[in-house]
């Protein structure tokens, strides 16, 4: 077995356990490149079926291209998807940043499909190299009545051994990538042909490593136009991958508050 091998072997273990230990589980579908890695490694896990629903928090403003990617490959992958809007950005706490204001209302949009759907574990893409808060985070992640996440009540994990015990009312996050990098996403993309949003390759310039809504994420600088170029790219440059996220870059404790909130 190579790397992607284990990474892959690893990430199928955590979906089945997932799926073997809780009644009602979902996964978070966001149409990037970490969310399709996951659907495909959840197809690979249950024998080319994602036994599961798949949720979409639409904002209303990603880019037409994720759209048309949606609407195209949940047919092609015959997924069971729910699709729920997002409450507007008025019902958000607004003392948060602007960026971090829009982002937030994907939190209020999966608490309500919470509360509607009744799910006790959401699968999500999170990787730890993203962010320095999300390398603080647990495989089985357990969340507050809220939906709420507390950095300092952190659950062990040693041997791959999960808690999947939690209170009712409340619910498990579960992290397959959690040990993937960037790097690790696009070459198993390329192993495995995963297809993904075009935004990912360079027009003019500029490409987006990281997608999210139109109005608070913007395209790097880069010439890569294909996976190979990408990965050339990522073995040598110094550019987060957030970098084209806004609310990055707003104030300190901005993205920390977020997922204190229970933020993907």
């Amino acid at each position: 077995m190579n790397y992607l091998d284990q990474l892959e072997s690893e990430s199928v273990y955590i979906l089945r356990e997932a799926f073997n230990r809780i009644d009602k589980l979902a996964m978070l579908w966001s149409l990037g490149k970490d969310s399709n890695t996951m659907v495909w490694l959840a197809k690979k896990a249950f024998f080319g079926h994602v036994p599961f629903p798949l949720i979409h928090c639409d904002t209303g403003k990603k880019f037409p291209e994720m759209y048309a990617f949606r609407e195209r490959y949940a047919k092609e992958w015959n997924l069971n998807l729910i699709v729920r809007p997002c409450p507007p950005v008025e019902q958000v706490d607004q003392s948060l940043p602007p960026a971090a204001r829009s982002a937030a209302r994907k939190t209020l949009g999966l608490k309500n499909v919470l509360k509607e759907f009744g799910f006790q574990g959401v699968i999500a893409g999170i990787r730890r190299d993203e962010e320095a808060i999300r390398a603080k985070e647990r495989v089985f992640s357990p969340r507050g009545e809220d939906g709420a996440w507390s950095l300092k009540d952190q659950p062990p994990e040693f041997w791959n051994q999960f808690n999947s015990d939690v209170p009712p009312g409340t619910h498990l996050r579960i992290h397959p990538l959690l040990h993937w990098t960037e790097l690790d996403i696009w070459r198993y993309c390329q192993r495995e042909k995963i297809p993904c949003v075009d935004l990912y390759f360079a027009k003019e310039g500029k490409r987006y490593r990281s997608l999210g809504d139109q109005d608070i994420t913007s395209p790097v600088a880069s010439n890569a136009s294909t996976i190979d170029e990408i990965i050339a790219e990522l073995e040598t440059t110094k550019v987060s991958e957030r970098s084209g996220r806004k609310m990055d870059h707003e104030s300190e404790d901005a993205f920390e508050r977020l997922r204190a909130d229970g933020y993907m």
